[in-house]
């Protein structure tokens, strides 16, 4: 995978050149009518190691911003919104016993879910990694200011 990446103080955030990306740090990629989701680099790394990870189930129909998962880790709970509305057709079962996927291997491995989208146009609407990059290395720098 070819990535972008983004250095704040000591850390490296990588971007995946071949996603597009919402404003709540869900990456998205698609194949037609589909797509698979997870978090981006820059939220894993920024929540800590991850504990549990709670997705919706297959067959369940959300909207955007609806609850997709709700995730664990040492150091906060996630709600991860749904980036694109549609259909869950599959989720990473590989989560439930080695939920430290998403942390070591967070656009491959660790993704979350695979959906059927409702309007695959939709996607177009989402960041390209050019675009998102400069907004989390801007939201990065200001965590790291505080």
């Amino acid at each position: 995978m070819d990535y972008l990446e983004a250095k704040v103080d000591k850390f490296v955030f990588r971007v995946a050149r071949d996603c597009r990306y919402s404003d709540a740090d869900v990456w998205v990629t698609r194949a037609g009518k589909r797509a698979r989701v997870g978090l981006t680099d820059y939220l894993q790394s920024k929540s800590g190691d991850v504990a549990f990870v709670n997705l919706k189930a297959i067959g369940a129909m959300l909207a955007t911003n609806d609850e997709l998962a709700v995730i664990e880790t040492v150091k906060v709970d996630l709600v991860i919104p749904m980036p694109l509305a549609g259909e869950i057709v599959a989720v990473n079962d590989a989560l439930a016993e080695h939920p430290e996927l998403v942390n070591c291997d967070p656009y491959g491995a660790g993704w979350l879910a695979e959906i059927e989208l409702s309007n695959p146009v939709d996607y177009d609407a989402l960041l390209d990694a050019q675009a998102y990059l400069p907004q989390m290395q801007a939201r990065a720098e200001r965590e790291r200011g505080k």
